[in-house]
């Protein structure tokens, strides 16, 4: 664990130093930045293990951040927001964050979430590859492809289509999801898988369109449907 670094960016001092404090009790290595605008150019020289963002920041605010970040990068991040409206939850998992934290929030809740978080990318897979109809996903590079063309995921999105390819036809709640893909389960996070699976639906689709393979079973869930052959 100690070899993994995450980068607090937080303009609040207090609130900065608390999260680094309780991170490297855990074991983290910690750096900090405090504007926005820094992070881009930071994580491009530096690679951190996972970014814990705040929405508002000077520069740049944490959703631009984001934006950016993963035009380049599948790091890990974590959002941090004082915004309690739904919206402005999705509107961040959209961008590609692969979770969020409202304040006022516990220290130990935040560890406990990147220790999730960084345990699912680094878990070792039973099967190194795994093929369904066109749909191929390489877990030691932890590459996907659709019908031949690359397709670039963040952690969260890989995780989600790992767990649906490794049980085709299978129905997961999402509860189930969430748990399989985030590493917990708290009430009211469950439509973050919602947002995952059309994000990762979107980007299917740009590689095979009119075709269907995440499927929604309503009043319960998603699966993976095997094509027919």
């Amino acid at each position: 664990m100690v070899d993994q670094t995450i980068l607090v960016v937080e303009d609040e001092q207090k609130i900065s130093a608390l999260l680094r404090d309780y991170l490297q009790g855990a074991g983290y290595k910690t750096s900090h930045l405090e504007r926005g605008d820094e992070v881009p150019g930071y994580v491009r020289r530096n690679h951190p293990d996972l970014i814990l963002l705040d929405v508002m920041l000077p520069g740049m605010d944490g959703m631009e951040v984001c934006r950016e970040v993963r035009k380049f990068s599948n790091v890990s991040i974590i959002m941090i927001t004082a915004r309690v409206e739904e919206i402005d939850r999705l509107i961040g998992l959209e961008l590609g964050a692969d979770d969020y934290i409202c304040k006022p929030f516990s220290p130990r809740e935040v560890v406990a979430r990147v220790k999730a978080v960084l345990r699912r990318v680094r878990a070792e897979p039973a099967e190194d590859y795994i093929r369904i109809g066109p749909i191929s996903l390489n877990m030691e590079t932890r590459q996907v492809t659709v019908d031949g063309q690359a397709l670039e995921l963040t952690p969260s999105e890989f995780g989600l289509l790992k767990v649906l390819m490794g049980h085709p036809n299978r129905v997961f709640s999402r509860n189930e999801l969430l748990n399989q893909v985030q590493g917990y389960d708290f009430e009211g996070y469950d439509r973050t898988i919602d947002t995952h699976v059309k994000n990762l639906r979107k980007k299917i689709n740009e590689k095979l369109p009119n075709q269907e393979f995440i499927v929604t079973v309503y009043g319960v869930g998603y699966k993976l449907a095997v094509p027919d052959v």
